[in-house]
């Protein structure tokens, strides 16, 4: 039987899981400067070296990226949630350090960096990979057609000769089934860091062997950092800019609203640090009613603040899931970084996202003609569905007995893992 590695790219955290047999899996353990971990952040960090030679690069990946990153202020090229520009069509790719990359360029050079990081735990027997991918891709007109053939060239370049894909929630249902005691029908809530992703489906036991039946998939391209982007518009952005004015001849004209949009994508700061938009921004300086404001946002893109800013942001968050209100604290904003922020308005500022979120729940339900009352069990995995009023959406329609969590940064690797050693992985493909 074909040994199967599970890969779990995910937005925020990427995890690697390996078959050993029958049903038993294990994480990929990964050592770097940054210590030892069985999970790493999705990011990248590029800096020059002159010990490597004029052209090369020091890469590091992961929690080792972050610390390069922080460490060498100014020098190094920081990149993360790279999983966001998979399936657009407008990204053609970012300039490190005068050199064009493309989406699977970043894919594989993360993947090469956590291959050098597992030594001698990287297998030499693998011989099928199943990769994971959202039901609704991120972004706001995704082409997942051409998210596959940016996963495919980059994962075919680390000489994996089997690739498939299964739905991310799907797989988290399959880890999550190995425990179940009798049938039934199990829907799973996956929320990542860019898409919330369901699947409703029907686990039974034969003989003693799991067989599964996929009843359906909904999904929507908003989950955790957008929870962030909303947390940044309201508590940042005005402290940077946002709704001042500049002079224009006799006008008076708004600061263009869109460099928040790259703003509150925290994401997104070291790309928009290289482009043109942003040599605009500066150039609004000299004609703002409150430079101050935007000098202070120039700041914060040109020092890389992106990161800092969003351990401040996740940090408020986690609070807030187990207060009613916590302090917001970023020290580069200088007074106007230290707030308080009540549970009350951040759950007002997310109020449209959690429609969506629901909807999406509203949509798998309606689809495949399922009452709550017909599901026999609710999973819900991720970060985000500790948040309360995530939790809500489900408590509201399902008794409590029901839903159940656990293994939020594992349980998609494994599942991928355990469905690559099954005969009969073609019928789990996305």
């Amino acid at each position: 039987m074909a040994r199967a590695l599970g890969l779990d790219f995910g937005t925020t955290n990427t995890v690697l899981a390996l078959a050993d047999s029958g049903s038993t899996t294990h994480s990929m353990q990964f050592s770097s400067s940054a210590g030892e971990t069985d999970s790493m952040r999705t990011a990248l960090s590029f800096m020059k070296d002159a010990q490597l030679g004029a052209q090369a690069l020091k890469v590091e990946a992961g929690q080792a990226a972050i610390r390069q990153f922080i460490d060498n202020p100014g020098d190094a090229r920081f990149l993360q949630s790279i999983k966001t520009f998979a399936a657009s069509p407008l990204f053609q790719g970012t300039l490190v350090f005068a050199r064009r990359h493309m989406f699977e360029d970043l894919m594989e050079v993360f993947l090469k960096r956590l291959k050098t990081y597992a030594d001698g735990h990287w297998p030499s027997d693998v011989s099928r990979l199943v990769a994971g991918r959202p039901v609704h891709f991120a972004g706001a007109s995704p082409d997942p057609a051409l998210a596959t053939q940016r996963y495919n060239e980059a994962l075919t370049r680390l000489g994996f000769p089997e690739i498939h894909y299964v739905y991310e929630p799907v797989a988290a249902a399959y880890y999550f089934a190995q425990t179940l005691k009798s049938d039934a029908n199990v829907l799973v809530a996956d929320f990542g860091g860019g898409t919330t992703d369901y699947s409703l489906i029907r686990f039974e036991r034969h003989a003693g062997k799991l067989t599964a039946k996929p009843i359906g998939h909904s999904g929507v391209g908003i989950a955790g950092d957008h929870f962030d982007a909303k947390m940044i518009e309201h508590l940042v952005a005005p402290e940077i800019g946002k709704g001042s004015f500049f002079k224009s001849f006799d006008k008076l004209l708004e600061v263009p609203s869109n460099y928040y949009a790259n703003f509150a994508r925290w994401n997104q700061l070291s790309i928009f640090k290289t482009t043109r938009e942003f040599n605009d921004l500066k150039s609004l300086v000299r004609s703002a009613v409150e430079p101050d404001k935007l000098e202070l946002f120039i700041d914060l893109v040109e020092h890389d603040e992106g990161y800092p800013l969003y351990q401040a942001i996740s940090a408020t968050k986690m609070a807030l899931s187990g207060a009613e209100e916590a302090e917001f604290n970023f020290s580069p904003l200088g007074k106007a970084g230290k707030k308080m922020v009540k549970r009350a308005d951040f759950e007002t500022w997310i109020s449209d996202d959690l429609a969506r979120i629901e909807g999406a729940l509203d949509d798998v339900l309606t689809k495949t003609n399922t009452a709550p009352a017909d599901v026999d069990k609710v999973f819900l995995t991720g970060g985000t569905s500790f948040v309360p009023a995530v939790r809500q959406i489900f408590t509201r329609r399902f008794d409590a007995s029901k839903i159940e969590s656990g293994g939020e940064l594992l349980s998609i690797a494994h599942g991928l893992a355990l469905i690559g050693e099954s005969e009969n992985v073609g019928e789990w493909a996305a």
